[in-house]
C-alpha cells in the first residue's frame, strides 16, 4: 500500500525537480523555493553533501503536506540507497539501472526510478520490480522515443529527465510519460543566490503543468 500511494503522488505531482547544490544549505534553500512555487516533486541527487540530511530535514519540514513527495537521487548503489531510505527518502533514483538497488528498495516497499537507454534494460528493470522507468538522458532522444518504447512494451511507466524544458514539456506528456524529471533550467538561479527567481520558475511549470492536465 506505501508504495502505491507514493507512486500516485508521484505521478500526481506530475513535474519532479531535481535538486543540486554544492551545499547543503544551496540544496535546502532550493527545494524550499522549488516547494513554494507550487511544485510537489523533490528529487535530492546525493551530489549535494550531505544528502541524507537535506532528506531528513525537508522530510521534518513538510511532514504536514501529504502531497509533497520527497526522494533521493543520483543513487549508485545499495548501500546509499539504504542510507537514503533510513533518511526518510519516499523513492529512489539512479542514472543507471542496478539489481541490488531494486532489491532493497522492493524489500523496504520504496519505488525505484533507474535510468534507463534501451528496451533490454527497461525490461530488466520492469523483471526486478521497477515501476517507472527514468528516461535518461532524455535529451538524447526526444519526446517521439516514448511511443517506440511502449508499442513493445505498452504498460511502461515512463519519466524522462535531462533535457525537458517548459517548451518541450507539454511534447512529453502527449507521448504518454507519466510524470517528468526537470533540473538545470529551474536550478541555474540558485548557484548564485536567486531563490525567487527558482520559485518563479517552479511556478511556470506548474501552470504549464496544469494545462497540460486540462487538455
Amino acid at each position: 500500500m506505501k508504495k502505491n500511494n507514493i507512486l500516485n503522488s508521484l505521478k500526481e505531482a506530475g513535474v519532479v525537480a531535481v535538486i543540486r547544490g554544492e551545499t547543503k544549505e544551496e540544496a535546502l534553500k532550493a527545494s524550499r523555493a522549488i516547494i513554494n512555487g507550487g511544485m510537489k516533486g523533490i528529487e535530492l541527487t546525493f551530489t549535494v553533501p550531505q544528502a541524507d540530511q537535506v532528506i531528513a530535514e525537508l522530510i521534518a519540514e513538510y511532514a504536514n503536506d501529504p502531497d509533497i513527495v520527497i526522494g533521493a537521487g543520483t543513487v549508485l548503489d545499495a548501500t546509499t540507497a539504504r542510507l537514503a531510505i533510513m533518511a526518510g527518502a519516499q523513492f529512489v533514483v539512479s542514472p543507471c539501472f542496478d539489481v541490488e538497488t531494486a532489491k532493497i528498495c522492493n524489500l523496504y516497499q520504496i519505488p525505484y526510478l533507474p535510468g534507463c537507454m534501451t528496451i533490454t534494460e527497461m525490461k530488466t528493470a520492469l523483471t526486478y520490480g521497477v515501476d517507472i522507468i527514468k528516461l535518461f538522458p532524455g535529451s538524447a532522444f526526444g519526446p517521439s522515443i516514448v511511443k517506440t518504447f511502449k508499442a513493445p512494451i505498452p504498460y511502461l511507466n515512463i519519466m524522462p529527465t535531462g533535457g525537458v524544458s517548459l517548451e518541450n514539456m507539454e511534447d512529453w506528456f502527449k507521448a504518454g510519460v507519466v510524470c517528468v524529471g526537470v533540473g538545470g533550467n529551474l536550478l541555474a538561479p540558485a548557484a548564485t543566490g536567486g531563490f525567487a527567481k527558482v520559485t518563479e520558475i517552479a511556478k511556470q511549470y506548474m501552470e504549464k503543468y496544469q494545462e497540460i492536465k486540462v487538455k
